[in-house]
C-alpha cells in the first residue's frame, strides 16, 4: 500500500507524544534570527511560511497561530484531508496543496520554508534531495530562509535499526518492524496498523498494512546537496539539545538561505 494511507486516520494518535511546541519554537528561533523581517502589509509574500511535508498541519497550524500565513503541502490526500479538517475546526486561513516535495511549485514566492517530522528523510532516491533543494530556491524570496530537521544515521542504524516497536491504545495499536540496510543508508520499516471496529461489542479489529522507506543522510550530504541547488547553509543543531550535531544525535534541525 501507499504509505500514509491507512495510517494516516490513527498518525496523530500515535505520534501525540511528539514535541511539535518544542519543534516550532526552534523552528522561529530560526526565522527570527535568520528570517526576512516581517512586513506589516496583509498578506506580504515576506510573511508567508510553506510547510513541506506537511502531514496532518500539526506544525502548520502551530505556526498559523503565531501569525505567520501558513500553505503546506503534502503528497498524501488523505493527511491532507485531516489537516484540512483541522484548519476548518480552527478557523485559520491555511492552503494546503496536492504536491511532491521534489517538484512542487508556489503561486508567487514565499519568504520561508519548513519541513519538520523527518519528511526530508522521505526523499530516498539519488537525486531527490537536490531536486527538492531546487524547488526550494525557486520558490523562496531572495534572502528566504528554509529551515528542516532530519533523522540522522546513527538513529536508524544503532538506535531502531532491526528493531520491532509495538504500541496498544485501547481503540486502535501497531507493530512497526524495522529493516535497515547500511549499504543504502535506507530503513525500511514495515507497519501493521489495527483499528478497532464500530459494533456491538467493540472486539473486531481491522487490520491496515503499509510498508514505509526512510533514508538516513549525514549533514554534509545534506550541506552539498543545498548548495548545488543555489543555497547557502547557516546553521544545525541537535533537535533536542540544541547543541552542536555528534555522533549520538537523533535528529538535527539546520537552516539554509536563498542568496540576497
Amino acid at each position: 500500500m501507499d504509505s500514509y494511507t491507512s495510517f494516516s486516520y490513527v498518525y496523530d494518535t500515535f505520534m501525540d507524544q511528539e514535541p511539535y511546541d518544542e519543534w516550532a519554537d526552534r523552528v522561529c528561533a530560526y526565522l527570527a534570527e535568520y528570517g526576512l523581517p516581517r512586513s506589516e502589509k496583509s498578506g506580504s509574500e515576506e510573511n508567508i511560511v510553506v510547510d513541506l511535508g506537511c502531514g496532518t498541519g500539526k506544525l502548520t497550524q502551530i505556526l498559523a497561530d503565531r501569525g505567520y500565513d501558513m500553505i503546506g503541502i503534502d503528497l498524501s490526500e488523505d493527511m491532507l484531508s485531516i489537516a484540512q479538517e483541522r484548519k476548518i475546526e480552527s478557523g485559520r486561513d491555511i492552503l494546503y496543496t496536492l504536491q511532491d516535495m521534489r517538484d512542487f511549485e508556489l503561486y508567487g514566492a514565499a519568504g520561508a520554508m519548513v519541513s519538520v517530522g523527518d519528511s526530508i528523510n522521505y526523499l530516498i532516491g539519488d537525486g531527490d534531495l537536490e531536486a527538492m533543494f531546487r524547488c526550494v530556491e525557486r520558490g523562496l524570496l531572495p534572502g528566504g530562509v528554509f529551515v528542516f530537521d532530519f533523522k540522522t544515521i546513527h538513529l536508524y542504524r544503532d538506535v531502531i535499526g532491526e528493531s520491532t516497536i509495538a504500541e496498544d491504545r485501547g481503540d486502535c495499536a501497531f507493530i512497526w518492524d524495522n529493516y535497515y540496510d547500511p549499504e543504502t543508508c535506507i530503513n525500511e520499516y514495515d507497519l501493521a496498523v489495527f483499528v478497532q471496529e464500530e459494533g456491538p461489542d467493540g472486539s473486531l479489529y481491522r487490520r491496515f498494512d503499509e510498508v514505509h522507506q526512510q533514508r538516513g543522510y549525514t549533514p554534509d550530504q545534506l550541506r552539498a546537496a543545498a548548495e548545488k541547488a543555489g543555497l547557502i547553509w547557516l546553521a544545525m543543531q541537535d533537535t533536542v539539545t540544541g547543541q552542536d550535531v555528534d555522533g549520538q544525535t537523533e535528529r538535527a534541525m539546520a537552516a539554509v538561505r536563498k542568496p540576497f
